[in-house]
């Protein structure tokens, strides 16, 4: 039988949720890390399922949500639109009124925001941003779970974003307005932030640089992304020129705060946005960055399906 369904909430972008709904979720991945950790089996979503549309591909973002929901105890099913009526022309009001009656889930990939919030305008489930254009909450969600579990708090931090104001980019910049930390932001000339693209109305918690190495200075994090997103494959010539000086190397490293960390959200172009020394590197936490999507998005699945649950309840034994 299955347990009451939560108030309908959809993640679209990092802005949709509280301080305190996050402090709820990095609590529950600690705890559902933990069982993890103790091959402990927790199955709160047994007999659920998750929808996974997919117009962009992806490693990470199947394989922890794929993986994510078998371990909470549901089922996942993947969907690439290009295999289903969503490429052929259904309107996408039609696929959420359609494919939400179907499950009790959905997690959906695609280019623009519009498809999404338009998917779920007229869905009845809750529908979370796996990746768009514009946005990347669950990416940030893991990094900003990986900074707190290696370093505490990051309220009063200062990150540095390096390279392209992409939707990684917009969603620290999201980020730091929830949690009250800084972001030094350095782009090439023509890949500035757009504040409105980014979903901020005041910078008053980033700032630009002309100079990576200025962004760098005294950073507590620096991240970066690849050079060329999905969607922009054209331009990779013209972005490996004009982003050349922007690689996150060792002396930049050195720049940013002795106990820095490094993060990428991957796959990384090694000798182009990083260095393989920086990378490979003991500040470097992009293998636990990496991981904690899958805990993250637990905890995230379990928050939209059964609200906020309190440590321990629903257990159902071990593996």
């Amino acid at each position: 039988m299955k347990k009451a369904q939560a108030r309908l909430r959809h993640y679209l972008q990092f802005k949709d949720f509280s301080r305190e709904d996050y402090e709820h979720l990095f609590a529950r991945t600690r705890w559902i890390k933990d069982k993890f950790k103790r091959y402990e089996r927790y199955w709160p979503l047994e007999d659920r399922t998750l929808a996974m549309i997919f117009e962009k591909p992806s490693t990470r973002t199947r394989l922890s949500f794929e993986a994510g929901m078998h371990q909470l105890g549901g089922a996942a099913i993947y969907l690439y639109t290009r295999d289903s009526q969503l490429g052929r022309g259904e309107p996408v009001e039609d696929a959420g009124q359609v494919i939400s009656r179907m499950c009790d889930l959905v997690m959906i990939r695609t280019f623009q925001q519009e498809i999404l919030s338009r998917f779920a305008a007229s869905s009845r489930v809750p529908v979370i941003n796996g990746l768009t254009n514009e946005y990347h909450p669950c990416q940030v969600l893991a990094d900003i779970y990986t900074y707190i579990e290696r370093r505490g708090p990051i309220r009063g931090k200062t990150v540095a974003w390096i390279g392209d104001s992409n939707n990684v980019c917009n969603t620290w910049l999201q980020a730091a307005t929830v949690f009250d930390f800084n972001v030094h932001v350095s782009t090439p000339p023509g890949y500035e932030v757009e504040p409105e693209r980014a979903g901020i109305y005041d910078d008053a918690n980033y700032e630009s640089f002309a100079d990576p190495m200025d962004a760098a200075r005294g950073a507590d994090l620096v991240t970066t992304d690849v050079w060329t997103s999905m969607g922009f494959e054209s331009e990779k010539e013209e972005r490996g020129r004009d982003f050349e000086n922007w690689q996150v190397d060792a002396d930049m490293m050195r720049a940013a705060r002795k106990d820095a960390l490094f993060m990428h959200c991957l796959p990384a172009h090694r000798g182009e946005e990083v260095a393989g020394e920086v990378i490979d590197g003991p500040q470097s936490v992009v293998w636990e960055e990496a991981e904690n999507r899958l805990h993250t998005q637990k905890a995230l699945m379990e928050f939209l399906l059964l609200g906020k649950v309190k440590k321990g309840k629903d257990e159902k034994g071990k593996k």
